[in-house]
């Protein structure tokens, strides 16, 4: 199975951005879906956005859409998010997320690899 390993979390004042990545090594999957979701503390992970394996289908949660942006780079076997006008509600612990198939998927348990996570704070 792939080992997923995010980086780039911290935290960043309401407005900022930051840049999120997703590093996979060993079976990387490149030809399917990968997801980030997040969850904030006492609350459900939520999903936050989607793409394809060819890079060109991507899906966004609604409260992020416009906001962040999913891309992937198949030759470093990475998944990034990029993250701008941060507010307070998107302060979680953000995972990256590889599904089995070539269709997006919005729902968690359609995704069986997970990575262990980077905390993102928002400060107001």
């Amino acid at each position: 199975q792939p080992q997923q390993i995010e980086s780039g979390g911290g935290v960043v004042q309401a407005g900022g951005s930051l840049r999120l990545s997703c590093a996979a090594s060993g079976r990387t999957f490149n030809a399917y879906v990968k997801a980030w979701f997040r969850q904030a503390p006492g609350k459900e992970r939520e999903f936050v956005a989607a793409i394809s394996g060819s890079g060109l289908s991507k899906n966004y949660a609604n409260s992020v859409s416009g906001r962040f942006t999913i891309s992937r780079d198949n030759a470093k076997n990475t998944v990034y998010l990029q993250m701008n006008s941060l507010l307070p509600e998107d302060t979680a612990v953000y995972y990256c997320a590889t599904r089995l198939h070539e269709r997006l998927s919005d729902r968690s348990s359609e995704y069986p690899y997970w990575g262990q996570g980077t905390q993102v704070t928002v400060s107001s």
